[in-house]
């Protein structure tokens, strides 16, 4: 595998504070946060967050309105059909991971990430389809890095990306990393280069010492290293997708 299964690392960190801009909606069978440039036209490109375990929550929410504030239709579907778990629950001992991990395989998910894809592409005309996936999400956007799904994608510290998925990817790929990852280790990072050489697709790969597993999207703002490598990964992102889409 280029990244290892889940562990610890994903159900731990920080919540950050934020007051949504976006809402909640329906489309199809999935809950989903949306969030939209303050404009009157539809814009020609979008970003879906797939997030990780805690799905749509505080952290995740202010991703999504970062990226509208840049000019994007941002989702944040709810990849769990309401079993995301929450900090809460995990923090005390609430939570089966095994039995948890079992009812969200591919088969389960694969769904919901088709719908906003459809969503954005035929019901509201988008032309240029990024996304954005953090740790648990990291593993579908490279699914979908195909011709008429995403057009480009940016992944944080990715759980669960098999080596056949990395090098099946048709799109150009973005991927910040952690120096301290027990999943995106410092072997599957250098695994990674190489078959993302062999694809012939554009990649970027950006190392962020002195930070941990989950910090792009969990990481404790009240330290100003982890503070400035969640910045400078979400601006990661934003800098490729303007680059590629």
């Amino acid at each position: 595998m280029t990244s290892e299964s889940p562990a610890s690392c994903c159900f731990t960190g920080s919540l950050h504070e934020h007051k949504a801009q976006g809402d909640i909606q329906q489309i199809g069978n999935f809950r989903v946060y949306a969030a939209s440039p303050k404009s009157d036209t539809i814009p020609r490109k979008a970003v879906i967050l797939l997030g990780d375990i805690f799905s749509i929550f505080p952290n995740s929410q202010l991703l999504a309105d970062e990226f509208a504030r840049n000019g994007y239709i941002a989702l944040l579907p709810d990849l769990f059909n309401g079993d995301q778990i929450s900090p809460q629950d995990y923090e005390a001992g609430k939570v089966d991971i095994k039995s948890w991990m079992s009812r969200h395989t591919v088969a389960d998910v694969s769904p919901v990430v088709e719908a906003m894809i459809n969503h954005l592409r035929t019901t509201l005309g988008v032309e240029n389809v990024a996304a954005a996936g953090y740790c648990f999400g990291g593993k579908y956007v490279v699914r979908y890095l195909k011709e008429g799904q995403i057009d480009s994608g940016f992944i944080a510290h990715p759980s669960f990306v098999t080596e056949d998925e990395l090098g099946e990817i048709q799109k150009p790929l973005s991927i910040s990393a952690a120096e301290h990852d027990p999943i995106f280790t410092s072997k599957n990072r250098h695994a990674s280069e190489e078959i993302l050489i062999q694809s012939k697709q554009p990649f970027q790969i950006n190392l962020f010492s002195g930070v941990s597993h989950g910090f792009a999207i969990r990481g404790d703002l009240n330290k100003p290293l982890v503070q400035f490598a969640k910045e400078q990964a979400f601006m990661q992102a934003l800098v490729w997708f303007q680059h590629t889409l």
